[in-house]
């Protein structure tokens, strides 16, 4: 499983899903929700407006950290708690598509083997 692909049981690409303005729910409760998406293949990422969470600070969430899109609710739900998406690389406008900084935050989410398919090496 690729940290930058959204999980097969999760998105199914041949369906047109646009996630902006969906909630984003972390497994201790909301965090945010969707400002931007991308479904490139090895490249998809979701980028959350946090609002007064964290003090309208935006983050970046690999794909693959999502575990189940719920239409009806426009809920997304992700496999990292508050803390863990709090203490996050900041994001950064200027260079969040550069590979150095998605290295960055590539190697911060891959340190968590919890959740959906713990274990797993991205």
């Amino acid at each position: 499983m690729e940290l930058w692909e959204y999980r097969a049981d999760v998105y199914d690409r041949g369906k047109s899903l646009d996630l902006v303005g969906y909630h984003v729910q972390a497994t201790d409760g909301k965090i945010g929700s969707v400002d931007e998406a991308t479904y490139e293949v090895g490249e998809s990422y979701i980028i959350v407006d946090t609002g007064p969470w964290i003090f309208g600070k935006k983050v970046l969430l690999p794909a693959s950290v999502i575990t189940q899109i719920d239409p009806q609710e426009r809920n997304v739900y992700v496999s990292r708690t508050k803390a863990e998406i709090k203490a996050a690389p900041e994001f950064d406008e200027a260079t969040f598509k550069e590979p150095e900084y998605r290295n960055r935050v590539g190697d911060y989410y891959r340190q968590f083997p919890s959740g959906p398919g713990a274990g797993t090496t991205f």
